[in-house]
């Protein structure tokens, strides 16, 4: 399920497309109900069973370094909108100063070890702004990331 700016799945006004990867695309969207700024990520129709298990592992967790579910829909994830840029990007490639790299590392560790103390592993390779995870492309509990 493609979607373009101005588009409205439920309560929420797509506003521009994040990216696209594997299981579907993400976009930025506003929550008219709450006013805010939120991230969906839609998949498609195939993936219906998985992304039911990738709410309920993001649901389960509550750590600062991992975003926050807000609602689901037939074939979408709403979350945490973070503002930010890639911290790597093929556009934009860059080396990282170590004190940096050590810093965001920190992070990542932090963030899969609360996902793992509840037995979710996180699969996605890719990296969020603000190094606050996404746990998406679970394949249940106990996968790998």
């Amino acid at each position: 399920m493609q979607l373009s700016p101005g588009d409205k799945p439920g309560p929420y006004e797509i506003l521009a497309s994040i990216g696209a990867g594997g299981m579907g695309e993400v976009y930025r969207a506003r929550d008219t109900r709450l006013n805010r700024d939120v991230a969906i990520k839609v998949s498609g129709a195939q993936f219906s069973d998985r992304l039911e298990r990738e709410a309920k592992a993001i649901a389960a967790l509550n750590h600062p370094n991992i975003c926050q579910i807000y609602d689901i829909g037939p074939n979408y994830i709403v979350m945490e909108y973070v503002d930010g840029a890639p911290i790597v990007s093929r556009e934009h490639p860059q080396a990282l100063a170590p004190a940096e790299a050590l810093r965001l590392a920190t992070q990542i560790v932090a963030a899969r070890e609360a996902a793992h103390t509840k037995e979710i592993i996180h699969r996605d390779r890719s990296l969020f702004p603000s190094v606050r995870v996404a746990v998406h492309n679970l394949a249940g509990s106990c996968t790998s990331s």
